[in-house]
């Protein structure tokens, strides 16, 4: 799986339409699934916060690739996209091998519920699809709230959202920078030399 060569074909992506279902909707939705699975996004660093702080426009979540056919099943009412690159291509599309993201909507409607990241991994551990180097065992990169949802450590969460540094990037950044803990920080720093080297939020790290 790449996030820089995406295949051939596809249509525009546009503008599409989303009615995201809230991590707690997914979770009920997925009980008894028994691959690893977990709220991605700026939803994780929310749920790792507590209160909800901003509107999302979407719902991520991550599963091992490999444990794809069990979300697949779970969710079977409803169509899946590949997507990536601002393009779309059919689930079963040579694009499925290619790209990482799978936007599943409601059958038949171009109406999207939420977004699954399929993860390289190796076995029992997650391998980041930017640094095959950067590895976690799934019961530290998986935490879960008080009513139950996993989620991505926030670390990691801020790991994916430094590429774009985006003002919500930036706003989640601030926000749960002060939360982290001693150990949360090093490893954040020591991901960020590896995939962002010069980044700023490094700066920011060193001081706290």
């Amino acid at each position: 799986m790449s996030e820089t060569a995406p295949p051939a074909g596809g249509k525009l992506a546009g503008d599409p339409r989303w009615e995201a279902w809230s991590p707690a909707q997914a979770a009920q939705r997925l009980v008894g699934v028994r691959v690893p699975w977990y709220v991605a996004g700026g939803w994780a660093l929310d749920i790792f916060r507590g209160p909800q702080t901003r509107v999302h426009d979407d719902l991520e979540i991550a599963v091992p690739a490999a444990g794809f056919p069990a979300i697949r099943t779970a969710l079977d009412d409803l169509d899946f996209d590949v997507t990536g690159a601002g393009r779309l291509w059919p689930e079963d599309s040579p694009a499925f091998d290619v790209m990482h993201q799978t936007w599943g909507r409601d059958r038949g409607t171009d109406t999207y519920r939420l977004d699954v990241f399929r993860e390289p991994h190796d076995g029992d551990i997650w391998i980041c699809r930017r640094d095959d180097g950067i590895r976690l065992p799934y019961d530290t990169l998986i935490l879960q709230s008080d009513d139950g949802i996993p989620y991505l450590a926030p670390e990691v969460a801020l790991l994916f959202k430094a590429k774009g540094s985006r003002p919500k990037d930036l706003a989640d950044f601030a926000g749960v920078l002060p939360l982290l803990t001693q150990r949360r920080r090093a490893w954040l720093a020591g991901a960020l030399r590896a995939v962002h080297p010069g980044h700023p939020w490094l700066a920011a790290l060193s001081r706290s």
